[in-house]
């Protein structure tokens, strides 16, 4: 096993510059993203246990081990260091089913698993690995580790210096934390989940480490750039004008909105975005090139973009399962995945948006509906243990008749699914994605009909011709007691 002296060499040995200069964009994007071998080496965590294994509160059938682990040194004298909190059961032989998930970042005490965790332990023997990561501001040192990022990104230009290459680095270096437990952990099949920037991370983790065998991201981009240019000042002038009629409206009482709670919200939030960035101004004085700056936006997030290496996941058999929402950012090019990927895994929340604080006026958040929380579970048990069928995308046609105002949509299930609930989902106008207003536009909707095997039908009469009709399916089905929801593909017509 390589010693931490050597995890270390080899890892920043594919992230270092010159000291004489900054290496370019074309070099940084030569070297490997990230050092597998050095991830998976148990030997290079210097593990501080904080509690060794104890009974979880109220559960003697399951046991906890709570340690803070090395994920790496992102930058020379710049280790992060964050808590994981490892689950098992009391009895029995080591896990060989294991999901990697979340916490918050305290050390003070192991988390609390959620209900569905607690239950996939106690009643099935799943192994659950919780790693603590968060916001770079809020990471240790706190205030100070998005400040030295963003430096170094500027520096070097290398994409390893952003938010996704870390969280992805998290949830990877969790599964080795519990590899490193092998009483407890022997993992075969490993799920990762989590949701926005957690999302990122099951993501870059499903796509960059084999180790895992199935991801379910939520509120995270299968496809397009996660909520805005990195680079920010570079925003379009749509956006700009969009976002300031926003503020307009909301303070003229239009929205059906709290004004400052929901400007206090919107902006906090947009805080956190900024510490995560850099500016057009901070670019420009690093000498960056205009294509420098518009290409670092796509290179940034490419790491967590499945579409990008569907093929190579599909063929390593990677299971994959997508939870987003229409009016959420963080997921803007839905239509476009509809376009070119059809039969793409995925539950798409009508009216869903991303989360975030209640005083924004989210009223319809992804991660806490009914279908996401039902999904999670049944594609875990699915996945572990074949507890019931995944559901194929199914194929959608639409007509449009301008005369009567008529929407007519039709699905049907290639692989014969007969889903018990169906109901067609449209919105007129939408605004455009990265605007403010997108995120609150308005659906609709309407049951759909059997009309044959598989197949379903629903017709919408619209009171007005649009000038955009966007709208999509979505269905649940439940087998042995597990509901699954899965939609169609994102449409439009433009009438």
């Amino acid at each position: 096993m390589k010693s931490p002296q050597s995890f270390f060499l080899a890892l920043l040995g594919a992230m270092l510059v010159s000291v004489t200069g900054a290496a370019s964009a074309e070099e940084a994007a030569a070297q490997p993203l990230f050092d597998l071998a050095a991830i998976r080496d148990t030997s290079n965590l210097e593990t501080t246990v904080l509690r060794d294994w104890a009974p979880y509160p109220g559960e003697p059938g399951v046991r906890q081990k709570f340690v803070e682990i090395t994920v790496c040194e992102w930058w020379p004298g710049q280790k992060v260091r964050l808590p994981v909190t490892l689950s098992a059961p009391a009895e029995g032989g080591p896990c060989k089913n294991v999901l990697v998930a979340n916490q918050g970042l305290s050390t003070k005490a192991p988390a609390r698993l959620s209900p569905a965790e607690l239950m996939l332990v106690k009643e099935h023997g799943v192994g659950v690995a919780l790693i603590g990561m968060s916001t770079i501001d809020a990471m240790e040192p706190v205030g100070q580790l998005h400040n030295g990022m963003r430096e170094w990104l500027l520096k070097t230009k290398d994409v390893r210096y952003t938010p996704a290459w870390i969280w992805g680095m998290s949830q990877m270096r969790a599964l080795t934390a519990a590899a490193a437990e092998p009483d407890a952990f022997q993992p075969e099949k490993v799920l990762a989940t989590g949701g926005s920037k957690r999302g990122v991370a099951t993501a870059v983790a499903g796509i960059q480490d084999s180790r895992f065998t199935a991801i379910m991201p939520v509120v995270a981009p299968p496809l397009g750039n996660p909520g805005g240019p990195v680079v920010r000042g570079t925003e379009p002038d749509w956006q700009v004008q969009a976002d300031k009629q926003f503020f307009a409206d909301l303070a003229a009482g239009k929205l059906g909105l709290e004004p400052a709670k929901t400007k206090q919200a919107l902006e906090e939030r947009d805080g956190r975005r900024a510490n995560q960035r850099i500016t057009l101004e901070q670019a420009q004085k690093a000498g960056w090139t205009e294509q420098e700056i518009a290409d670092l936006t796509p290179r940034s997030w490419d790491m967590c973009r499945t579409t990008s290496y569907l093929q190579e996941l599909r063929k390593r058999g990677l299971e994959i399962f997508y939870n987003v929402g229409t009016n959420d950012s963080v997921s803007p090019e839905l239509l476009e995945l509809g376009k070119r990927f059809p039969d793409f895994p995925i539950c798409i929340i009508p009216g869903g948006q991303h989360g975030g604080p209640a005083t924004a006026g989210f009223t319809r958040r992804v991660p806490l509906t009914d279908e996401v929380k039902n999904n999670f579970v049944s594609f875990a048990l699915h996945h572990f243990f074949d507890a019931r069928d995944f559901i194929a995308a199914p194929n959608i046609k639409s007509t449009w008749n301008a005369d009567s105002r008529v929407l007519e949509v039709t699905v049907t299930f290639p692989d014969g699914t007969e889903p018990e609930a169906n109901a067609l989902w449209w919105s007129l106008d939408r605004h455009r994605s990265f605007t403010l207003p997108f995120e609150y536009d308005s659906w609709q909707s309407t049951p759909m009909k059997k009309t044959g095997p598989a197949q379903y039908q629903a017709q919408a009469t619209l009171d007005r011709v649009p000038e955009r009709l966007d709208f999509l399916t979505l269905h649940t089905q439940t087998q042995n007691g597990l509901p699954l929801s899965v939609s169609s593909p994102y449409q439009r017509i433009n009438p």
